[in-house]
């Protein structure tokens, strides 16, 4: 999804164990597999910051990881720590927007 400017997320929750749901000012209703935004996550920890790379291997990550506490972070992002311990990355609204997994996202980038 293509975040319009000024667009922050008003509520956020979850609808069944693995999936968290994300209502946003403009009207979107956005959709995550939490384990897919646990992998996802861009901080020094999980990425390489020289190469870009992947530091973090799937197989790491349980697959019933899940948020335990979410947290905004200014005006610009989020703040999860996640249920395997790992609270150092920061989601920022237009990389929850781009990770939106939704029907209408999911058709829009053309996934199933």
């Amino acid at each position: 999804m293509l975040l319009p400017a000024g667009a922050r997320p008003l509520q956020l929750g979850q609808d069944g164990a693995d999936t968290l749901t994300v209502r946003w000012s403009h009207g979107h209703q956005g959709r995550h597999a939490v384990r897919d935004l646990r992998l996802a996550c861009r901080c020094a920890q999980c990425v390489d910051e020289w190469t870009g790379q992947a530091r973090l291997a799937p197989d790491a990550v349980p697959p019933d990881v899940r948020p335990v506490s979410i947290e905004p972070v200014g005006l610009y992002g989020l703040s999860i720590k996640w249920s395997d311990g790992h609270e150092t990355g920061i989601y920022t609204f237009e990389v929850l927007a781009e990770l939106c997994q939704c029907a209408q996202c999911a058709a829009a980038k053309g996934t199933p």
